[in-house]
Formats: structure tokens, sequence, C-alpha cells
């Protein structure tokens, strides 16, 4: 379950991934605002990037920072839909070792409360492959926003009790 002992906060080396066929990284409010948590939560952003919804190139950016020994973490904002465009878990899926099932599980229990049924569309889902955790996220700032503050900035944390995803890492 990923125990740890630590009381001390130990700082993850994380990029961010938006995917999206009409924002830049100018206009990227939700890569925004994964950002700012990040760095308000004290860890390292290394890398930001922003790719077309298109499965091998969202693949070939995941694989650099997957294959990179210095990111730990990454966060994928965008493609997790049901629209005909939306293959961001087409492209993540196949490269992971192991999913974390509960992630999405949760994400959308959490969502329910803030858009009712219609979370039964998100396909968010999280795994780790080569020792980096993936997380995929809606893409609207908001959804990414609930992600990181509910779910992922606890998990990230090496003080939460009574597991957390630091030491996997």
């Amino acid at each position: 379950m990923g125990h740890t002992k630590s009381d001390q906060f130990s700082p993850l080396n994380i990029a961010v991934l938006t995917v999206s066929d009409t924002r830049t990284l100018a206009t990227d409010t939700s890569g925004d605002a994964l950002i700012d948590g990040i760095k308000t939560a004290g860890h390292n952003l290394v890398d930001r990037a922003l790719e077309i919804d298109d499965i091998y190139q969202i693949r070939a950016r995941l694989s650099h920072w997957i294959a990179d020994q210095k990111t730990q973490v990454v966060l994928i904002t965008g493609g997790t839909g049901f629209t005909g465009r939306d293959s961001t878990p087409e492209a993540v899926l196949p490269l992971l070792d192991k999913t974390v099932d509960g992630f999405g599980e949760l994400f959308r229990q959490i969502s329910f409360e803030q858009i009712g049924t219609s979370t039964i569309q998100s396909r968010a889902l999280a795994g780790l492959a080569n020792k980096t955790l993936i997380f995929c996220i809606p893409g609207s700032t908001n959804a990414c926003k609930t992600a990181w503050s509910a779910i992922i900035e606890p998990q990230l944390d090496s003080r939460t009790r009574p597991c957390n995803f630091v030491q996997h890492l």
C-alpha cells in the first residue's frame, strides 16, 4: 500500500502535459491550475508541454518523460472525455506497468457531487510506468483543481498516512 514513515516533505519532479486541439500554452488555464498546485505544494515543475489529441504524439511525449529518470510524476489534462477526438486513455494505457484503478473511481465519485451523472463520461485514470506516476485528468480547469486538491496532492505528500505514492517513485 505504499506505507512510509517520513515526517518530512519530499518535493517531487512533476511534468504537465495538456492534450488539446484548441488551446495554446497561453490559453491553457487547466495546465496553469495544475502548475499553481504543484508550486504551492512545494514540488518542482520539470517540464510543460501541449500536444494535439493524437495517440502517437501523446505517447511520444509521455515516453520521453517515462524514460527520463528525473521525471517522477506526469499530470496529463485533456483528452479523457467521450468524444471522437478524445484519445488520452488509449495513448497512455499501453505504456502503464500498473494501473491505479482507485484514482478514476474516486475522481468520478467526487465529481458526481459537482456535475452529477455527467461524470460517467470521464475516463480519468492513473498508473505507474518505469516508476513514473501518471495521472490523466479531464481538461476542464475545475476538474484539474478537484483532482489536484482532493486526490493527487495528498497522495504526492510523503507525510500522508496511512500511505502515499512517494516511496514508489
